[in-house]
């Protein structure tokens, strides 16, 4: 899949991405956070505005979209918990990664990068609510809760960068 990006100034950025033929799926995510999908069906063509999104809304469906929102039971009022900052993220741990080996109560990892371990996806196997004795093997991927500066340390930790202590603190 090919996705070319641009800048849109004063408004956001624009994302292009190669569908079957000549279509491409054009995404416009707004300065405001307003999402705006359209069908270009050809190069020449103009685009056809498909639907727009609130932020809160993009964040939601995107969620659904990502694997990572899934309710197997029957209700007629699901909704996501997540906040406007709060991300479900993945991480794919190293072999050299320090927290390679040893239990996820070992690893803190929630105390030194602010991010919460909800599942382990371990080849095909899904961890759900793993316990502080839990192993994290090299290889695994964590699938974490928390902003996006907390998915960034968990990615750096996880990729076997060492964090250094304002980090280790959750502080940047």
């Amino acid at each position: 899949m090919v996705v070319h990006e641009s800048d849109l100034p004063g408004v956001g950025k624009k994302f292009e991405i190669d569908l079957k033929g000549e279509e491409k799926l054009v995404i416009v995510i707004h300065n405001t956070g307003k999402r705006e999908l359209f069908v270009r069906k050809t190069p020449d063509a103009d685009s056809e505005k498909l639907f727009e999104l609130s932020d809160k809304l993009a964040r939601q469906v995107g969620t659904i979209m990502e694997g990572a929102y899934f309710q197997p039971i029957k209700d007629t009022d699901v909704s996501t918990a997540l906040g406007e900052d709060t991300l479900i993220e993945w991480a794919k741990v190293t072999a050299d990664a320090e927290i390679a080996g040893g239990t996820l109560g070992d690893a803190a990892v929630r105390n030194r990068t602010g991010a919460s371990i909800i599942a382990i996806q371990r080849g095909e196997e899904t961890i759900e609510s793993p316990t502080a004795e839990t192993t994290i093997e090299s290889g695994d991927t964590l699938v974490a809760l928390g902003d996006m500066a907390s998915h960034e340390r968990l990615e750096r930790l996880a990729g076997g960068e060492p964090l250094d202590e304002e980090q280790l603190n959750g502080d940047e």
